[in-house]
């Protein structure tokens, strides 16, 4: 599978979107012993490595967006809107917040704790120990940073559905996103009541409207210069290495979303004699039979399958 090259400006999303699942799925009976046995020798063998990492590689690192996290960070919140809304991060950030003072109260808040404070947790520095010596690429719909936090290359990173840590016009009047980090502190400093100051409100510098967060949740999302850039050079790896041994490594993709990751994986795959697949997954390890020895797929907990990978691998 080939990626059109992209031009600049003209990103046309379909040619990064694949809906053909595979109709073979098994959950591998081998031992967890023997496949990442398996994985280890893929990864040894590989020319290059592409990473495809979906929301459950991050929970796996800890970054978990419900329980006891979410309740004792958002205790005012929940109190205020109700535990029947209020039921995990990613649910509130879809709360009809009654006025920008709040709606940025909450957001603040979320994008400092997931983003901006937290460090680079273990999984992701492991993951990066794995691949470091190796030609590699990361595609991934976490919008938390820790790839770049934990040491990747900048230039092998393409975070298709936006950053916690940058806002963008609310009607994408113009192609552009802005840095959130200092006004999202001051908005957290001042905060009473789960509002922040109408003051500090976040007001679009072109059109003068509403700002929101840079994720991709409507068809406003801003696809800037640098999401375009990241873009190219994805297509870019895709064309130089598509007759070399690839390893396709991907982590916490499920259902939601696998026509990003999930699913063109599995083209790949398919449409390429000398590509591999690893498919680490909490409950949804399952591969294509019809991949036969090309798939390897290792269920239940990831940062141990990382970890014990990392250690046959250095």
């Amino acid at each position: 599978m080939i990626f059109k090259k992209i031009r600049k400006g003209h990103v046309d999303w379909r040619n990064f979107l694949c809906g053909t699942p595979a109709n073979d799925y098994i959950f591998q009976k081998d031992t967890y012993e023997y496949r990442i046995d398996r994985a280890v020798e893929y990864i040894r063998n590989a020319d290059c490595i592409l990473i495809g990492a979906g929301a459950g590689a991050s929970t796996a690192a800890g970054i978990s967006m419900g329980g006891k996290r979410f309740t004792d960070n958002f205790a005012e919140f929940i109190e205020k809107y109700g535990s029947r809304y209020m039921t995990d991060m990613y649910a509130a950030g879809f709360y009809p917040f009654p006025t920008e003072e709040a709606k940025w109260g909450y957001w603040s808040k979320a994008a400092l704790l997931n983003r901006f404070d937290l460090p680079a947790l273990p999984l992701y520095k492991e993951l990066y120990d794995i691949v470091k010596r190796k030609e590699y690429f990361v595609l991934t719909t976490n919008v938390d940073h820790q790839f770049y936090k934990a040491g990747f290359d900048e230039n092998r990173i393409f975070a298709t559905q936006g950053d916690y840590g940058k806002i963008q016009c609310q009607k994408a009047c113009h192609p552009k996103t802005y840095d959130a980090q200092e006004v999202f502190r001051k908005m957290d400093e001042a905060r009473k009541e789960c509002l922040i100051p109408s003051e500090l409100v976040a007001k679009c510098p072109v059109c003068g409207g509403r700002m929101e967060m840079n994720l991709r949740c409507d068809n406003y999302f801003v696809e800037d210069e640098a999401w375009h850039e990241a873009a190219d050079r994805y297509a870019d790896f895709l064309k130089q290495n598509r007759n070399k041994k690839v390893v396709l490594l991907e982590l916490g993709v499920g259902f939601n979303t696998p026509i990003i990751i999930r699913f063109p994986f599995e083209k790949m795959v398919r449409e390429n004699s000398s590509y591999s697949l690893i498919r680490l997954n909490m409950d949804e390890a399952v591969v294509p039979e019809s991949f036969g020895k090309r798939a390897i797929g290792i269920e239940g907990d990831m940062e141990r399958a990382i970890t014990d990978i990392r250690g046959q691998v250095l």
